[in-house]
């Protein structure tokens, strides 16, 4: 018996195969590509560092020193000295040390009380000048027994009340016997 395959009318030997146009769906590419690009753009602007201006007078030898003559003419009423102690001991001194305004204030740094003292001294002295330029100048002097921290704590406060004059100088041993005493 012969054997017959049915072709259903296709012509023998000629296989036909669909050919499909090859496409790449961009789609999930452009998705994923936004999200790094978002990605990105957060982790770079949440990685940048926060810091506060703060300018220090260049070192000088003694030589060099004794050649710079620098008057400063200040009234005593703008004056405050803020000695940092350890254990976030702050004394305030408004007025020049050996004659002060008022006695000299014991603080604690962790408490909002110099900064609350901070903007009473500066509203003073804008009612008494009306002149935002003439405010408060603040000496900023830490022992060698006070942190880094209370040293940041006292620049914040700084920052905080807008006082448009301050400078973080050495402290002197008038000032740490000062410190010692209160």
């Amino acid at each position: 018996m012969e054997e017959r395959r049915n072709n259903f009318g296709r012509i023998e030997g000629r296989i036909r195969t669909k050919k499909l146009n090859a496409r790449v769906d961009l789609t999930a590419m452009v998705s994923v590509s936004f999200l790094l690009i978002v990605f990105f753009m957060l982790t770079s602007y949440m990685s940048r560092p926060q810091c506060m201006d703060l300018g220090m007078p260049e070192k000088y030898d003694e030589e060099e020193r004794n050649g710079i003559i620098c008057i400063l003419e200040v009234s005593d009423d703008r004056d405050m000295t803020i000695l940092l102690g350890e254990n976030g001991k702050i004394v305030s001194n408004w007025g020049n040390f050996s004659s002060p305004k008022e006695e000299p204030k014991v603080f604690n740094g962790n408490t909002n009380d110099l900064t609350k003292e901070l903007r009473a001294k500066s509203q003073h002295l804008l009612d008494i000048y009306g002149d935002p330029k003439k405010g408060l100048i603040v000496l900023i002097k830490p022992s060698k027994k006070s942190s880094y921290g209370d040293l940041v704590n006292a620049l914040d406060k700084m920052a905080i009340t807008r006082v448009p004059t301050y400078a973080v100088v050495d402290i002197t041993p008038e000032d740490e016997k000062l410190l010692a005493e209160k």
